[in-house]
């Protein structure tokens, strides 16, 4: 049965479990933010928190609109939900320097009693410090965005909405670790010369140009599922798949290529500083912190 073109964008389907989670998340964030800004205004502006609420509410729109209601019956809706969970929520919650609020916002007996000597333990300052490498992060995304996109992984996902759960988690916070390097939020430092993160992004625009076009290309379905399901709007399997290719291509590409223009225009204008430091993992984060909220 054919629906009308503006279900598109009235057919909302909100789960309760993950809307109160983001809601949790947000006011936590906000308490934090909040507490932060009375000793230290100069460091979280209303930009940060504007730009947090931002990516949380864009996580609630790819979960809970058309874009997760016609996900299993339009590749193009579902490649849209996509594109929101791994290129607009998470640079969104990095630009929100999300650390030290959202560890501000939680009761200081939380902290005190469970986290802190979690914190300290030397596996957690090893695998903070190691998921906040660079090449680490972009291999972590990468890998993911490939992986999930081999239509026997993503025709599995389809299966089982745990592992489609599964699926969008991983896209989500594997590109949060993406986006961190490039933006290196408050507390943390620049970890390399900028102009090294154009190669960084542009590498990661030529995979997502590789899968697109393979979408736009093949000449064939790559995913059966959608030869199999209802269709809602008068649009066949393969223009579908052509679609998606072609808005992962073009919008994908904006995502990585801005960033690369206004690094290369900072650096020529020579407000870039040529000089290396060091990354601040998390725990280093966190320990710098702890006079703030871990005592």
């Amino acid at each position: 049965m054919e629906l009308p073109l503006s279900a598109l964008f009235t057919n909302w389907d909100i789960p309760p479990a993950v809307s109160l989670a983001l809601a949790l998340v947000a006011t936590l964030y906000t308490i934090g933010w909040t507490r932060v800004r009375r000793t230290r205004p100069e460091q979280l502006s209303r930009r940060h928190l504007v730009a947090f609420l931002a990516g949380i509410v864009s996580i609630f729109v790819a979960v809970s609109s058309p874009l997760d209601t016609f996900s299993e019956s339009l590749l193009f809706m579902h490649m849209g939900q996509h594109y929101v969970l791994m290129s607009i929520a998470p640079p969104l919650l990095v630009l929100g320097a999300p650390v030290v609020p959202l560890l501000r916002g939680l009761p200081r007996g939380l902290i005190r009693n469970i986290l802190r000597p979690f914190f300290r333990r030397r596996l957690f300052h090893a695998a903070s410090g190691f998921l906040t490498r660079p090449v680490v992060a972009w291999i972590a995304m990468n890998t993911a965005y490939v992986g999930w996109h081999i239509p026997a992984a993503y025709e599995f996902a389809l299966s089982s909405e745990g592992w489609h759960n599964l699926e969008h988690a991983c896209f989500l916070f594997t590109s949060i670790l993406f986006w961190w390097p490039v933006i290196h939020p408050w507390p943390s430092r620049r970890p390399w010369m900028q102009l090294i993160a154009v190669p960084y992004l542009a590498g990661a625009d030529l995979v997502n140009t590789a899968v697109s076009a393979f979408l736009c290309f093949s000449g064939k379905l790559i995913y059966p599922s959608y030869a199999h399901v209802n269709r809602p709007f008068p649009i066949n399997p393969l223009t579908d798949q052509i679609a998606a290719g072609a808005f992962m291509w073009v919008l994908g590409s904006i995502v990585f290529l801005i960033p690369v223009a206004v690094i290369m225009v900072h650096s020529l204008s020579g407000r870039v500083s040529m000089g290396t430091t060091r990354e601040a993992s998390s725990a280093d984060i966190i320990h710098a912190e702890q006079p703030a909220f871990l005592q």
